[in-house]
């Protein structure tokens, strides 16, 4: 590869993590590949002959129904290209540097992957009252970006609507210690120049929030075109109605990427007991300074969490939400290493069965 497309896909986020890996499963004829969306089973992709639709191959569909890699916007793709078509067959994934994940809606204990290679997660609410402005999401959404290796980040869009945004920013900053929290108005173009920050060349920004909260709004005032639709909000409780259908990676003509997601109407967690300590670092430092290492934090003499509470400085909605976000990933993990056993089992039958016919053949 010369230069000129090896420039290309370093705008595209391409660097030797990827270049490495490629070079390991590089198959005749093939090149890299971004995804940019994915709609019923067919890709965009970018790659160095520019954007071309793209499929799976037989023997990779099979795989990926297998260990669930299916591309996922954001993921750098080998690809076999048929250029003067403008298409492309998939044969592989790369290996990820992050993931955003949830668990798919419903019984399955599955795991459903948002975005792929992101390097920030904009965690978007919005200032305008109603349910927008939900500190328990939030938390949520925190512990999933934990998990997924990004690094979060949190706007809080509409700033110019809340004459009381000291005191909101003051709510989510209890919230989520440590973490850079920026008013915005996208309406207004204030604060856009410190999001534009993050948008370095090669950099991937992923927008998630709930419908209304103004994640189109902002992406087309970062382009500074009308590119993403744009929703009615309704007056009783601030909420949107979902005008993004489809999970997209945009770049940005000054450089830096963002991919649009369509607001969530549930957040199916998918994470490690570990994430939450990310989420909620000041009640894990102070549940150390219980007398006793098994503290509930319900009852117990010397409960350092307990007496944060009494003297008003921990939120008890916030422990009951990290309790309840305990229980929900407890519940995730057993759920999952039994899901484990049920496909083990399973597989193994088939391979029985087959080693069954193949013995009984004349």
């Amino acid at each position: 590869m010369n230069d000129g497309p090896i420039q290309l896909l370093r705008e595209l986020g391409w660097n030797s993590f990827f270049e490495e890996h490629f070079e390991l499963m590089k198959l005749p004829g093939s090149v890299p590949a971004r995804v940019i969306s994915e709609s019923k089973g067919s890709y965009q992709v970018h790659s160095q002959y520019g954007e071309l639709t793209a499929k799976m191959a037989g023997k990779m569909r099979y795989r990926a129904g297998v260990g669930n890699m299916y591309p996922a916007v954001g993921d750098w793709v080998v690809i076999r290209p048929l250029v003067k078509e403008q298409k492309g067959t998939i044969h592989a994934v790369l290996p990820r540097k992050s993931r955003f994940s949830r668990k798919v809606a419903g019984e399955r204990t599955e795991e459903q992957v948002v975005s792929a290679n992101v390097d920030t997660v904009f965690i978007v609410s919005s200032l305008d009252g109603g349910r927008n402005l939900n500190l328990r999401r939030i938390e949520r959404y925190l512990t999933l970006a934990w998990s997924s290796g990004a690094t979060p980040v949190i706007v809080l869009n509409k700033v110019d609507l809340c004459p009381d945004f000291v005191v909101r920013i003051r709510d989510v900053e209890a919230v989520a210690p440590g973490i850079s929290i920026h008013p915005v108005s996208a309406k207004e173009r204030i604060g856009l120049d410190e999001l534009r920050n993050y948008l370095a060349r090669g950099h991937t920004v992923a927008f998630l929030g709930s419908s209304g909260v103004g994640k189109s709004a902002l992406i087309n005032a970062l382009l500074g075109v009308e590119k993403q639709k744009i929703g009615e909000v309704r007056d009783n409780d601030r909420m949107g109605r979902h005008t993004t259908s489809k999970r997209e990676l945009i770049l940005l003509p000054a450089g830096g990427m963002v991919i649009d997601t369509p607001g969530m109407r549930e957040i199916q967690m998918w994470a490690g007991d570990e994430d939450l300590q990310g989420t909620f670092s000041d009640i894990e430092t102070l549940a150390r300074r219980c007398r006793f290492n098994d503290c509930s934090h319900n009852a117990e003499s010397g409960c350092a969490v307990k007496a944060s509470i009494d003297r008003g400085e921990l939120d008890p909605a916030r422990l009951e939400n990290y309790r309840k976000l305990q229980n929900e990933l407890t519940y995730l993990a057993s759920r999952e290493e039994h899901s484990t056993r049920l496909h083990e089992k399973t597989k193994w039958k088939k391979i029985s069965h087959w080693s069954k016919e193949i013995q009984n053949r004349p």
